[in-house]
């Protein structure tokens, strides 16, 4: 399987500098300071034995190019929060919370889930980043994660990140061509029949669109 070699502090920084949204913020925010903090972050976990896996925009970034994130998002249990207390959570509801070490957002997926703690056992696989080797979802755990928050998503009217993760949803079915049946299956254990039947459909429209786009332009 071809991966990406990332550099973490790269893609936080260019994705913070580089989005409009910051442009007051960045007159006031010590960069330098928030890139030190993602080395720290990864050394914290590992001196405390904490058992995570880094998802998110980062890990996407190891199987597909081209997406920004300014945050890092790792599955962890709510206990090894415990022993990290220099990441200051500022909100939590029921399985994730948001927190902070120094200027670096993190964004936790707790194990308290049943899916988020299934990809933290069976769907990892150490990765080396620029910065150091990290435990980072798989393929197949990507896609669990962002076809399982689909009809949350739906549902609070977040349609831009409904669009970004149909769009990653996408990318790694173009890329990896997985295999999908257990994916439905293991989402069936975890939401209504009706929305798998749903998620279903846009991965079968997905499928149809990568189709498609294959065939466009091809000498007649």
């Amino acid at each position: 399987m071809a991966t990406n070699q990332v550099s973490i502090r790269e893609v936080i920084a260019y994705g913070i500098v580089f989005d409009p949204k910051n442009s007051e913020a960045l007159r006031t925010m010590d960069l330098q300071n928030l890139l030190s903090s993602i080395p720290r972050l990864f050394a914290l976990l590992e001196e405390r034995g904490v058992d995570y896996v880094l998802v998110g925009g980062i890990a996407m970034l190891v199987y597909v190019r081209g997406r920004n994130t300014q945050d890092i998002d790792i599955i962890l249990s709510a206990d090894s929060l415990e022993r990290l207390p220099e990441i200051g959570i500022e909100q939590q509801k029921g399985d994730f919370a948001r927190g902070r070490l120094g200027e670096l957002q993190v964004d936790l997926l707790l194990t308290d889930n049943a899916l988020f703690d299934k990809v933290r056992r069976e769907h990892t696989v150490r990765q080396q980043f620029a910065e150091r080797e990290i435990p980072c979802a798989t393929v197949d755990g990507l896609l669990l994660l962002k076809l399982f928050a689909l009809p949350s998503l739906y549902r609070q009217g977040q349609f831009d990140r409904v669009e970004l993760y149909e769009r990653d949803a996408a990318m790694l079915i173009r890329e990896f061509r997985p295999y999908l049946s257990p994916i439905f299956e293991e989402l069936e254990k975890h939401l209504l029949e009706t929305d798998v039947a749903e998620i279903r459909n846009i991965v079968r429209e997905i499928e149809e669109r990568l189709e498609r786009t294959q065939k466009r332009f091809r000498d007649k």
